[in-house]
């Protein structure tokens, strides 16, 4: 049971993250959905408590927008404001595709939301966290960071730009992350996991294009195969509840097991780097 608990899920208003948010409210946990549209949040939290039956927790939508740095630090602000704990963060929104196209602060989107956004998140609220202790910090990758690069030249995608390899590498980004936080979180009684859900059956690929005549059998596939948002959603259950992984640091799970990840998740040269470089495009000193 999460009674008394507070915990923030980015992204709560559909697929992984609403089936994450009812189940941590049917545990009794104070859910805090940050959203970027109110309205679609509004009509998410109607069907979350009517989910989550009689004996639950306490539901509250505030408005994050990960695509602005701005939004994150007024989310940010009205949190240490307002909570006096956040016992669990789960950074759990994410786009996948998309065209090309530049966050207001000039970022390739994906990135800025993937991981840029998330990045000035956690960093924002570690102060809050390590009051709170212990507390966890989970991190939403993707098994497709392994098709993933990071090329420090342009991280920006101005050069060149596909939609699949950027988001490859804002997944694998997340991971090194992971990495780097969870050294810098030793000894604070806050820990840091990553997981990668697996195929969903999310609204995540709404950016990719299926030609008309095979939709049928895509979406007839997709509910064969893929996994349900609440079947997808277990793994970050998992790392914000079970006892199990009190005191892991800085691990990668799937199906609520630890994964060995590919060197290049693993490499702590390159994510001390990449921390260092998102310092600077995000605004913050350490």
């Amino acid at each position: 049971m999460l009674r008394g608990k507070t915990i923030i899920v980015t992204g709560a208003n559909s697929g992984i993250g609403k089936a994450t948010a009812a189940e941590l409210l049917r545990c009794q946990g104070r859910v805090i959905m940050a959203c970027r549209d109110r309205e679609r949040a509004e009509k998410a939290a109607q069907e979350i408590q009517q989910e989550a039956g009689t004996e639950q927790g306490e539901l509250v939508i505030k408005l994050l927008d990960l695509a602005s740095l701005k939004s994150v630090r007024i989310f940010c602000e009205e949190i240490m404001k307002e909570e006096s704990r956040i016992d669990i963060l789960i950074n759990n929104a994410g786009i996948y595709q998309c065209p090309y196209t530049k966050s207001e602060d000039g970022f390739e989107i994906q990135f800025a939301v993937n991981h840029l956004g998330h990045f000035l998140l956690t960093n924002l609220l570690l102060d809050l966290l390590k009051r709170s202790a212990p507390s966890r910090i989970i991190v939403l990758s993707s098994k497709l960071y392994k098709y993933g690069e990071i090329n420090f030249d342009d991280l920006n995608s101005e050069q060149s730009y596909d939609k699949a390899f950027a988001y490859a590498r804002s997944k694998l980004a997340n991971l090194l992350f992971t990495l780097e936080l969870s050294h810098r979180l030793e000894e604070t009684g806050v820990t840091v996991n990553a997981l990668t859900p697996g195929i969903v059956q999310t609204n995540l690929g709404r950016h990719v294009h299926i030609p008309l005549l095979v939709k049928p059998l895509f979406n007839l596939a997709s509910r064969a195969f893929f996994k349900s948002p609440e079947e997808g959603a277990q793994t970050s259950i998992y790392l914000a509840c079970s006892p199990d992984v009190e005191g892991v640091q800085g691990k990668c799970f799937a199906n609520c097991h630890e994964e060995l990840l590919l060197a290049k998740a693993t490499d702590e040269e390159v994510a001390k780097k990449l921390w260092d470089i998102s310092e600077v495009m995000v605004g913050i000193t350490t």
